[in-house]
Parts: C-alpha cells; sequence; structure tokens
C-alpha cells in the first residue's frame, strides 16, 4: 500500500522560505518518479517539480525555477521542495506524488499515487 506523507507547510512572509517534505512507503522507492504539485485557491493543478532515481533528471516549472530546488534522500524514502523567495502567489494546497515510470515522470500530473497534501500560504 503507497504511503506519501507531506510535512513543513505553513505560513510565510514573502521573500521568505519553507522546506517540504514527503516520506513515502509501501513501494520500491528507488525506481519511482516523485513529484511535487500545487493546487492554487480556486485554480487548477499545477506541476512545480519532479524528480526521477536520484536525480537523474530533474524538472521545475518555470514560474519557480531558480527559487525552488527539489531533492531526495533515497536512504530515507523522502523527497524534499526547498522553496525560497516565496511570493503570495505560490500560496497553495501543495501536493506529493509517485509514479513507477520514467515515461510519465514529469509536470503533466500523470502520477499515480498521491499524498493528503500540506498548506502553503505567503502574505
Amino acid at each position: 500500500h503507497v504511503q506519501l506523507v507531506e510535512t513543513g507547510g505553513g505560513s510565510v512572509q514573502a521573500g521568505g522560505s519553507l522546506s517540504l517534505s514527503c516520506a513515502a512507503s509501501g513501494f520500491t522507492y528507488n525506481s519511482y518518479c516523485m513529484g511535487w504539485f500545487r493546487q492554487p485557491p480556486g485554480k487548477e493543478r499545477q506541476g512545480v517539480a519532479a524528480i526521477y532515481r536520484g536525480g537523474s533528471s530533474t524538472y521545475y516549472a518555470d514560474s519557480v525555477k531558480g527559487r525552488f530546488t527539489i531533492s531526495q534522500d533515497r536512504a530515507k524514502a523522502t523527497v524534499y521542495l526547498q522553496m525560497n523567495n516565496l511570493r503570495p502567489e505560490d500560496t497553495a494546497m501543495y501536493y506529493c506524488a509517485a509514479v513507477n515510470s520514467f515515461v510519465r515522470c514529469g509536470l503533466t500530473g500523470s502520477f499515480d499515487n498521491w499524498g493528503q497534501g500540506t498548506q502553503v500560504t505567503v502574505s
């Protein structure tokens, strides 16, 4: 049973930083693509960043390039999203996701497994 548990959300002022974590269990972590997605209030879900197999491939939305960094600790089966220079438009519910596919690894959201989300609010 795949489980993804996000932590680290909260409220921060514009220009500040937050770090999100997603602890994964129930699957062979090293063979998966892990991604972060977000859904702002009243808007559709957006791809933020994704990482495949220890960082051999990473993907970022244009809106977060240079500000957000995705990384992972494979020994801990945990993926992280470091968010710097946050803006009010980054306010959203952030979700961790996993898919056992390189072809589907990216920002389109074609992931099979999703966490429950953690709220990030930037004022």
